[in-house]
């Protein structure tokens, strides 16, 4: 059977509705409490703003995802029969969004090391291993197809784990973070309608209803009232909700789709053309935390260690708003997956070269960015050096 978009419409309106009602009510009680995010040299914002947000993400998702799964077992139950998705992955992923969700909660109430924050994504990471989502094919990286369980474990934890803190640590200004996110929930159900995926459908649709009413406070709510930041708890969620929907279409086999639902007899894209696609809806946060990472170390610093380095703090550095650099990285991130989807699906370009041109392409881009960094801080250190200069001299003059 295959659905129309629209019958996931309600899906999304539920969730949606749902974050609507609860943030108000999370705020007023940050407020009471005075439970809010701590400025430092590195946070861009003002005022007191709570971080309870991400506290309403996974309770709108599960309560949607388990509303819709038991209509769908009750009145529709062929369609989760042909699913591609097997219940186990699903279950699995939301089993580990819980223990994220934990963690997070307690990182933003009391705090929590690194160290066990990591355990906590290591172990979410393998949960979702245990269901039989792996890599298991590297789609010909560095000449490298099938890979052992062994092997392809372990990658695919270290992934979901970099994907997760990806996201969470570009969380830096309003919208940012929740915006890449909506956009790549919009990729992943196009896809995975496209595909007949219905229960990640599902799942990514509640969780762009969540996003969107996020967004919406986040960037246009007023101080006090509905402004509030998703804090730990929605940024390990929703990293792992995407690494998720990646590792699914990275990992994608046809044999287990009945192409004569889908009205074909071949399969329409290959492996490589989804592989593709997956990361490229992740691209932007994994190849700019990627970077940090790097210039961090080489430094001799920790990579761990919070700091402005991130692309964000570049924009803002240039002079720009914080509407402008997110709107400006969103622009960025659609750029990137379109060249990376024309590449791929029309070009039928080879793995290895598309991730060349991608790594050359932001590399280039942020060497140009700090440059200008550079020069615009030097043009403000000469003007102040002359400002400092004229009032010497003035001094000088009154003196005498």
């Amino acid at each position: 059977m295959h659905f129309s978009i629209l019958w996931y419409i309600p899906i999304f309106v539920l969730s949606l509705v749902f974050v609507a009602i609860v943030i108000p009510a999370i705020v007023s009680v940050a407020d009471k409490i005075h439970l809010y995010d701590i400025q430092d040299g590195r946070k861009v914002h003002q005022g007191e703003v709570p971080r309870l947000g991400g506290i309403s993400f996974l309770p709108a998702i599960l309560f949607t995802l388990l509303t819709v799964l038991a209509i769908m077992t009750r009145f529709l139950p062929e369609s989760i029969h042909v699913s591609y998705a097997p219940i186990t992955e699903v279950m699995m992923a939301a089993a580990g969004c819980v223990l994220l969700y934990l963690v997070g909660l307690m990182d933003d109430t009391i705090g929590v090391s690194y160290r066990s924050k990591f355990i906590v994504q290591f172990l979410a990471a393998l949960l979702l291993c245990c269901s039989g989502l792996y890599i298991s094919d590297l789609h010909g990286i560095l000449g490298i197809h099938t890979l052992p369980a062994v092997l392809g474990v372990p990658l695919t934890v270290l992934i979901i784990v970099f994907i997760i803190n990806s996201i969470n640590l570009i969380d830096g200004i309003d919208g940012l973070a929740s915006g890449l996110c909506i956009l790549g929930a919009l990729g992943f159900i196009a896809m995975f309608q496209k595909l007949t995926m219905a229960m990640n459908l599902v799942l990514a649709m509640s969780m762009l209803g969540v996003l969107v009413m996020f967004y919406i406070y986040n960037t246009l709510g007023k101080r006090g009232k509905t402004k509030i930041f998703m804090g730990d708890t929605g940024s390990l969620t929703m990293g792992f909700l995407l690494a998720f929907f990646a590792i699914e279409l990275c990992c994608f086999k046809w044999d287990r789709v009945d192409l004569a639902l889908l009205g074909e007899t071949e399969p329409f894209y290959t492996g490589d053309q989804l592989f593709v696609y997956g990361i490229s809806l992740i691209i932007v946060p994994v190849l700019d935390v990627f970077r940090v990472f790097y210039s961090r170390i080489r430094d001799g610093k920790s990579p761990f260690k919070p700091d402005r380095r991130h692309i964000h703090h570049k924009f803002l550095a240039l002079g720009f708003s914080m509407r402008q650099a997110r709107w400006t990285i969103f622009s960025m991130s659609i750029l990137l997956w379109a060249l990376n989807v024309l590449m791929s699906f029309v070009l039928c370009w080879n793995v290895n070269v598309i991730i060349a041109v991608d790594l050359a392409l932001w590399v280039a881009f942020n060497l140009y960015i700090s440059r200008c960094v550079r020069m615009r801080q030097l043009m403000h250190d000469a003007v102040a050096e002359k400002f400092d200069d004229f009032d010497k001299t003035k001094n000088k003059h009154n003196r005498k």
